[in-house]
């Protein structure tokens, strides 16, 4: 029995693995280079010879400022669905815009076309520029960003921003995106690609709800658009070559809150009565007679006052300016004679000053003889040729005993 179970297990592992069926087989064209499977190949009538089944129909509002446009458009716009086998309908007491299947429609998926073209019609698309989304390459998208903020003016200042100075800033996304893109109201339409849509949505997104501003995405599709021409780095990550944006919060000015007052459940103080003022001031005991004496004299008071201020304010006018002095030039002179004097003090001070300097520089050591050494001899202060002279006269005194020294008579 042990052998059997062993046998059947063995048989069990070596199974080939089931197919589904033959369509399961590999394919000669699945690894062929020259195959694009991503590619959209236009629909062919001959697919769908039969027909539809049954009525497929769409309709949506457009608003009132839009009716006298479509009206013009609309002999254009159904030409364009006829031939799709498309029937379509402007309705104008609802305000609406109807597309329905018909007999001679081949292509299922027109009607979701036409769908769209009524969509973008209401969202103020031009005509001819909806009737593009007929074709099997091009496809919409419509964002809705009248519900990303609540205040009003921050909605129309980032709307704003997307749209740019001269619509700048949405012609450069156009092209770099390759998509059709027009703001209006609370809405964004956007026609092209499915990659292109969503580069769009992104964008849109991030500028309404102020996480990038649409500048910052326009610089990172145009350093996309230079590495996609470079082959080398086709299948790498891009990120480090890509800059990256931080958001800087900016630190607004704090609003003072004012002081609540706190909510007591006890009732404010009562405030006193007329009658209690003329109780503590004493006046509520005064006669009739008193009071309006005292009325009229503080009345009297007031008037006195007013006609002192009234006079004073007339009496002004009156006053004559502050005429300016001039100086009389004898001043200068005086002032000249005090220069001068200052100056003469001041050279007096200095040549006295200097000779006290010269009384402090005075050598003591030359005036003292000390008992070693002998005392120096000054240095004639005689010419070279006065010296000669005095030598003959030294030489003439040994021998004649006569001293003859010039600048002495015989």
């Amino acid at each position: 029995m042990e052998a059997d179970g062993a046998e059947n297990t063995d048989i069990s592992n070596t199974k080939k693995p089931k197919h589904k069926g033959k369509h399961d087989k590999p394919k000669p064209w699945d690894e062929d280079p020259n195959i694009d499977r991503w590619k959209i190949e236009k629909f062919d009538p001959s697919w769908n010879q039969g027909g539809m089944l049954d009525v497929s129909s769409f309709s949506t509002l457009f608003p009132k400022y839009r009716e006298k446009y479509l009206t013009d458009a609309w002999p254009m716009v159904k030409s364009a669905l006829k031939e799709f086998g498309i029937d379509c309908e402007l309705n104008k007491n609802e305000g609406s815009m109807t597309v329905k299947t018909t007999i001679k429609t081949r292509d299922p998926y027109i009607i979701v076309k036409a769908r769209d073209l009524i969509k973008l019609l209401s969202r103020s698309v031009p005509a001819p520029q909806a009737i593009k989304i007929l074709n099997d390459d091009m496809s919409c998208d419509i964002i809705k960003i009248g519900n990303m903020i609540r205040n009003k003016e921050r909605f129309v200042k980032r709307r704003q921003n997307l749209v740019g100075p001269n619509s700048s800033t949405l012609k450069a996304l156009e092209l770099l995106t390759g998509c059709y893109i027009l703001v209006q109201g609370n809405t964004v339409a956007a026609m092209g690609s499915f990659k292109g849509l969503k580069q769009v949505r992104r964008i849109v997104e991030d500028c309404i709800q102020n996480k990038m501003h649409p500048v910052y995405h326009i610089k990172i599709l145009m350093m996309k658009k230079e590495l996609e021409k470079d082959p080398a780095l086709k299948n790498e990550n891009w990120d480090r070559f890509l800059p990256k944006y931080k958001k800087k919060t900016v630190k607004q000015k704090k609003v003072k809150s004012k002081k609540k007052k706190q909510d007591t459940p006890f009732p404010p103080p009562q405030q006193p009565s007329m009658e209690d003022i003329q109780l503590e001031t004493g006046e509520y005991f005064l006669s009739d007679k008193k009071k309006q004496a005292k009325k009229w004299h503080e009345k009297q008071e007031k008037q006195l006052e007013k006609t002192t201020e009234n006079k004073r304010k007339r009496e002004a006018a009156f006053v004559p300016p502050k005429e300016l002095i001039k100086e009389d030039p004898s001043t200068y002179a005086d002032n000249n004679n005090d220069v001068a004097a200052m100056a003469m003090s001041l050279k007096k001070k200095s040549k006295e000053f200097g000779k006290q300097k010269s009384f402090e520089n005075v050598n003591p050591e030359d005036y003292i003889a000390t008992s070693g050494e002998q005392p120096r001899k000054k240095k004639s202060k005689l010419m070279p040729r006065e010296a000669v002279r005095g030598r003959y006269c030294c030489e003439a005194y040994k021998n004649f005993n006569v001293c003859w020294h010039p600048g002495i008579e015989d």
